[in-house]
Protein backbone atom coordinates (compact mmCIF):
# COMPACT_ATOMS: atom_id res chain seq x y z
CA UNK A 1 0.00 0.00 0.00
CA UNK A 2 1.51 3.18 -1.04
CA UNK A 3 1.75 6.27 0.74
CA UNK A 4 -0.90 8.23 -1.21
CA UNK A 5 -3.13 5.08 -0.63
CA UNK A 6 -2.71 5.38 3.52
CA UNK A 7 -3.30 9.01 3.65
CA UNK A 8 -6.54 8.89 2.00
CA UNK A 9 -7.47 6.31 3.99
CA UNK A 10 -6.63 8.39 7.32
CA UNK A 11 -8.13 11.59 5.68
CA UNK A 12 -11.32 8.99 5.07
CA UNK A 13 -11.32 7.29 8.57
CA UNK A 14 -10.84 10.87 10.65
CA UNK A 15 -13.50 12.61 8.28
CA UNK A 16 -15.98 9.97 9.05
CA UNK A 17 -15.17 10.51 12.75
CA UNK A 18 -15.71 14.37 12.54
CA UNK A 19 -19.34 13.59 11.11
CA UNK A 20 -20.00 10.88 13.36
CA UNK A 21 -19.18 13.13 16.13
CA UNK A 22 -20.87 16.26 14.82
CA UNK A 23 -23.98 14.19 14.39
CA UNK A 24 -24.01 12.72 17.51
CA UNK A 25 -23.35 15.98 19.44
CA UNK A 26 -26.36 17.27 18.11
CA UNK A 27 -28.08 15.27 20.41
CA UNK A 28 -25.85 15.50 23.09
CA UNK A 29 -23.66 18.86 23.40
CA UNK A 30 -22.76 18.12 26.69
CA UNK A 31 -20.71 14.51 26.06
CA UNK A 32 -17.21 15.72 26.93
CA UNK A 33 -15.75 12.28 25.00
CA UNK A 34 -17.20 12.77 21.87
CA UNK A 35 -16.41 16.75 21.92
CA UNK A 36 -12.81 15.36 22.21
CA UNK A 37 -12.89 12.81 19.75
CA UNK A 38 -14.51 15.85 17.37
CA UNK A 39 -11.34 17.72 18.03
CA UNK A 40 -9.23 14.87 17.83
CA UNK A 41 -10.65 14.18 14.59
CA UNK A 42 -10.43 17.51 13.50
CA UNK A 43 -6.85 17.81 14.14
CA UNK A 44 -5.74 14.88 12.28
CA UNK A 45 -7.83 16.63 9.69
CA UNK A 46 -5.44 19.40 9.73
CA UNK A 47 -2.70 17.13 8.08
CA UNK A 48 -4.61 17.14 4.91
CA UNK A 49 -4.84 20.77 4.24
CA UNK A 50 -3.21 23.58 2.55
CA UNK A 51 -1.62 26.24 5.48
CA UNK A 52 -5.10 28.16 5.47
CA UNK A 53 -7.54 25.03 5.95
CA UNK A 54 -4.98 23.48 8.65
CA UNK A 55 -5.11 26.75 10.97
CA UNK A 56 -8.56 26.70 10.40
CA UNK A 57 -9.28 23.25 11.10
CA UNK A 58 -7.10 23.66 14.47
CA UNK A 59 -8.52 26.78 15.62
CA UNK A 60 -11.88 24.76 15.06
CA UNK A 61 -10.23 21.62 17.43
CA UNK A 62 -9.21 24.37 19.96
CA UNK A 63 -12.58 25.17 20.07
CA UNK A 64 -13.94 21.65 20.33
CA UNK A 65 -11.63 20.54 23.19
CA UNK A 66 -11.95 23.67 25.14
CA UNK A 67 -15.46 22.91 25.17
CA UNK A 68 -14.70 19.52 26.37
CA UNK A 69 -13.20 20.84 29.15
CA UNK A 70 -15.95 23.61 30.13
CA UNK A 71 -17.92 20.31 30.64
CA UNK A 72 -15.09 18.53 32.86
CA UNK A 73 -12.01 20.77 33.23
CA UNK A 74 -9.92 17.38 34.10
CA UNK A 75 -10.46 15.14 31.36
CA UNK A 76 -6.31 14.07 30.60
CA UNK A 77 -7.29 13.05 27.09
CA UNK A 78 -8.53 16.37 26.56
CA UNK A 79 -6.26 18.31 27.85
CA UNK A 80 -3.18 16.23 25.57
CA UNK A 81 -5.60 16.95 22.57
CA UNK A 82 -5.35 20.85 23.44
CA UNK A 83 -1.64 20.63 23.98
CA UNK A 84 -1.19 19.14 20.61
CA UNK A 85 -3.22 21.84 19.13
CA UNK A 86 -1.50 24.32 20.23
CA UNK A 87 1.57 23.04 19.74
CA UNK A 88 0.67 22.81 16.08
CA UNK A 89 -0.39 25.91 15.97
CA UNK A 90 2.74 27.50 17.20
CA UNK A 91 4.45 25.72 14.68
CA UNK A 92 2.71 26.98 11.95
CA UNK A 93 2.84 30.66 13.33
CA UNK A 94 5.87 32.33 11.87
CA UNK A 95 5.48 35.07 14.75
CA UNK A 96 7.88 33.78 17.33
CA UNK A 97 6.31 35.78 20.43
CA UNK A 98 2.75 34.68 18.93
CA UNK A 99 4.14 30.97 18.86
CA UNK A 100 5.83 31.24 22.12
CA UNK A 101 2.34 31.63 23.45
CA UNK A 102 1.08 28.53 22.08
CA UNK A 103 3.80 26.69 23.35
CA UNK A 104 3.20 27.92 26.34
CA UNK A 105 -0.24 26.98 26.85
CA UNK A 106 0.44 23.42 25.18
CA UNK A 107 3.29 22.72 28.03
CA UNK A 108 0.44 24.13 31.02
CA UNK A 109 -2.10 21.55 28.75
CA UNK A 110 0.37 19.01 28.63
CA UNK A 111 0.91 19.35 32.46
CA UNK A 112 -2.47 19.31 33.86
CA UNK A 113 -2.85 15.90 31.73
CA UNK A 114 0.04 14.51 33.70
CA UNK A 115 -1.09 15.81 36.86
CA UNK A 116 -4.55 14.23 36.06
CA UNK A 117 -2.83 11.03 34.76
CA UNK A 118 0.76 11.06 35.94
CA UNK A 119 1.58 7.58 34.34
CA UNK A 120 0.82 8.16 30.94
CA UNK A 121 4.01 8.08 29.07
CA UNK A 122 2.39 9.63 25.99
CA UNK A 123 1.48 12.62 28.08
CA UNK A 124 5.36 12.66 29.87
CA UNK A 125 6.96 12.74 26.50
CA UNK A 126 5.08 15.37 25.08
CA UNK A 127 5.69 17.53 28.35
CA UNK A 128 9.12 16.99 27.50
CA UNK A 129 8.69 17.88 23.86
CA UNK A 130 7.09 20.95 24.68
CA UNK A 131 10.44 22.19 25.54
CA UNK A 132 11.84 21.71 22.78
CA UNK A 133 9.42 23.35 20.96
CA UNK A 134 10.32 27.26 21.06
CA UNK A 135 14.47 26.00 19.86
CA UNK A 136 12.98 24.02 16.82
CA UNK A 137 10.42 26.96 15.54
CA UNK A 138 13.70 29.19 16.49
CA UNK A 139 15.57 26.74 14.09
CA UNK A 140 13.27 27.06 11.23
CA UNK A 141 13.55 30.35 11.14
CA UNK A 142 16.92 30.46 10.73
CA UNK A 143 16.55 28.17 8.06
CA UNK A 144 13.82 30.10 6.23
CA UNK A 145 11.20 26.96 6.28
CA UNK A 146 8.38 29.70 6.79
CA UNK A 147 9.32 31.11 3.53
CA UNK A 148 8.24 27.51 1.68
CA UNK A 149 6.12 25.91 4.55
CA UNK A 150 2.75 27.36 3.36
CA UNK A 151 1.84 24.70 1.51
CA UNK A 152 1.03 21.71 2.77
CA UNK A 153 1.27 20.66 6.41
CA UNK A 154 2.19 16.86 6.02
CA UNK A 155 4.50 15.64 3.80
CA UNK A 156 2.21 14.29 0.95
CA UNK A 157 3.49 13.37 -2.87
CA UNK A 158 3.45 17.04 -3.54
CA UNK A 159 5.84 17.83 -1.08
CA UNK A 160 8.18 15.40 -1.08
CA UNK A 161 8.17 15.76 -5.07
CA UNK A 162 9.21 19.40 -4.34
CA UNK A 163 11.53 18.34 -1.39
CA UNK A 164 13.64 16.03 -4.68
CA UNK A 165 13.64 19.32 -6.68
CA UNK A 166 15.34 21.84 -3.79
CA UNK A 167 18.89 22.53 -3.87
CA UNK A 168 21.12 21.62 -0.44
CA UNK A 169 19.94 24.47 1.60
CA UNK A 170 15.89 23.89 0.75
CA UNK A 171 16.15 20.24 1.27
CA UNK A 172 18.41 21.15 4.91
CA UNK A 173 15.13 23.45 5.74
CA UNK A 174 12.77 21.05 4.17
CA UNK A 175 14.18 18.26 6.18
CA UNK A 176 13.69 20.44 8.98
CA UNK A 177 9.92 21.56 8.56
CA UNK A 178 9.09 17.62 8.12
CA UNK A 179 11.01 16.27 10.91
CA UNK A 180 8.68 19.16 13.02
CA UNK A 181 5.99 18.90 11.00
CA UNK A 182 6.50 14.93 11.36
CA UNK A 183 6.70 15.21 15.13
CA UNK A 184 2.99 17.09 14.54
CA UNK A 185 1.84 14.44 13.12
CA UNK A 186 2.42 11.75 15.11
CA UNK A 187 0.81 13.32 18.22
CA UNK A 188 -2.29 13.77 16.35
CA UNK A 189 -2.15 10.33 15.36
CA UNK A 190 -1.76 8.66 18.48
CA UNK A 191 -4.85 11.24 18.77
CA UNK A 192 -7.12 9.62 16.51
CA UNK A 193 -5.88 6.14 17.25
CA UNK A 194 -7.23 7.07 21.35
CA UNK A 195 -10.07 8.06 19.57
CA UNK A 196 -10.79 5.70 17.15
CA UNK A 197 -10.52 2.71 19.87
CA UNK A 198 -12.89 4.52 22.31
CA UNK A 199 -15.56 4.68 19.45
CA UNK A 200 -15.39 1.05 18.72
CA UNK A 201 -16.06 0.11 22.56
CA UNK A 202 -18.84 -1.74 22.84
CA UNK A 203 -21.19 0.76 25.32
Amino acid sequence: MDTNQIDVERFMISEHARITAEAAYAKNPNDADNLTKWGGALLEIAQFGDYNESISMIKEAISKLDEALSINPVKHEALWCLGNAHTANGFLNPDRDEAQIQFDQAAECFQHAVDQCPGNEHYLQSLVNSSKAPDLHNEMHKQGVFNQSQQTLGGGSDASSKSKKSGKNESKSSDLKYDICGWIILAVGIIALVAMSKSNVPQ
